[in-house]
């Protein structure tokens, strides 16, 4: 797959750096997965495979292996004070991934995550969490989250209403998370996709997974693999060294309001997926909304995005759906309801968007939301979502009549007083299902 060309200056201080390279490989289906870090093993025996097995975590007990292409160099397990995906991302991932680049500084790293584990988890802890006092990345370099889907099982694992816990496989007792949910997180943070194998329905059923890939994250390189013949040395090539992660991305979530692409508006279907952008400056009617949940999401595989209710003029509503169930929850205040000395801990790509857009009656607030899906009908979407915000009488009635609207929400999306002591009140405060 092609990349976009780095600047000379950028692309020598690559070259120049002397960290060893880490690639972080994930995925739901570990066959899969373990079958892509074979082959990137098969071109490159020096390459440091660490996996992790959690299989034990909940008598807090994990499996650690490290391997090369010449075989296993360490099969350990490890007791932990707290068995929890978290813990064993500080206590030991972390640990491990430092202690190797000391030992081997001329040997690139790949970590395979657990199913369970979400790649951005991961990179917050490399991010904030430190190893003897130095972050991860003074140790080695992060090349990019390669996330790799098992064709025959994608569309079951995107569609599925199972959460981990009745599946048996939670990371911890608390551990609430549907199957859907961790299978969109692994996608959604990827630098780069691999759709592995082929699907149980034939070659085109085969590219219209492709297309729902392309269309759930359409800022991800994509790699298709036949999964019977593998070009090691080919594959190798597309998911190394390719200097694709970028540390500063945010969250899925927060992607719009950051000024970066949340989804693409592709309303003619391509093989069957349709992917509709849905944007709008007035707010909705929280009750009408509310009411049109269960019709707007009834053909939808995947939506995403942040919303305003008329309301909560102040709230930044952030909408994730996927598997059957919606989450809503709070992305912090909107600018327009920041006292001005509070605009300078909004991030520089916020406070541009927001600017970029800004109008003089709603200021930086709006609806952006994407949905994907199969054989959508894109216009009953926009339908029916337009039909949910205000209209032009409401919207004369102005705002302190607004915030007495009938309001199913009410209560759900705490904000947090604003003071000296908050150091990010744009960010995310509470969440709310």
């Amino acid at each position: 797959m092609s990349t976009s060309p780095l600047a000379p200056a950028d692309a020598l201080a690559r070259t120049a750096d002397a960290r060893p390279s880490l690639t972080v490989l994930s995925g739901f289906w570990p066959s899969a997965t373990y079958a892509v870090a074979r082959a990137l093993l098969a071109a490159d025996p020096a390459l440091l495979l660490v996996r992790h097995d959690l299989a034990g975590l909940g008598a807090g007990s994990v499996h650690r292996m490290v391997r090369d292409g010449s075989g296993v160099l360490e099969d350990e397990r490890i007791t932990l004070a707290h068995g929890c995906v978290s813990c064993t991302l500080r206590e030991d991932v972390l640990p491990t991934l430092a202690r190797l680049a000391r030992a081997h500084p001329r040997r690139d790293l790949v970590l395979m995550l657990p199913e369970v584990a979400e790649p951005e988890a991961v990179a917050a802890v490399c991010a904030h969490c430190l190893v003897d006092g130095v972050p991860l990345t003074d140790l080695v370099r992060v090349d990019s989250y390669v996330t790799v889907v098992d064709a025959e099982h994608l569309l079951d694992g995107l569609v599925s209403t199972d959460d981990l816990k009745a599946l048996g496989i939670q990371a911890a007792d608390n551990d609430h998370r549907a199957l859907a949910d961790v299978v969109v997180r692994h996608i959604e943070y990827a630098d780069t996709l691999v759709l592995w194998g082929q699907s149980r329905e034939g070659t085109y059923d085969t590219s219209r997974l492709s297309v729902l890939l392309a269309r759930i994250a359409p800022w991800a390189a994509q790699v298709r693999v036949d999964g019977d013949l593998v070009d090691a040395g080919a594959l190798t090539r597309q998911l190394r060294g390719t200097h694709r992660h970028r540390p500063e991305t945010p969250g899925v979530l927060a992607r719009g309001l950051e000024g970066r692409v949340l989804g693409v508006h592709e309303p003619h279907p391509d093989c069957g997926v349709v992917s509709v952008v849905f944007r709008a400056r007035r707010p909705f009617h929280p009750r009408r909304l509310h009411d049109a949940l269960e019709e707007v999401n009834a053909e939808v595989v995947r939506s995403r995005g942040h919303l305003w209710l008329a309301s909560q003029p102040e709230t930044v509503v952030a909408w994730d759906f996927a598997g059957g169930g919606l989450g809503l929850g709070s992305l912090g205040r909107w600018l327009a309801a920041l006292p001005d000395p509070y605009w300078d801990e909004a991030s520089d790509d916020r406070r541009l968007a927001a600017a970029l857009d800004w109008d003089p009656y709603y200021g930086d607030r709006h609806q952006h939301l994407v949905f994907v899906g199969l054989d959508l009908d894109p216009a009953a979407l926009h339908r029916t979502l337009a039909g949910c915000l205000l209209t032009d009488a409401e919207l004369a009635d102005g705002e302190d009549a607004w915030r007495r609207l009938d309001d199913p929400f009410a209560g759900c999306f705490p904000l947090a007083d604003l003071g000296p002591t908050d150091t990010d009140p744009t960010g995310i405060e509470g969440e709310s299902a």
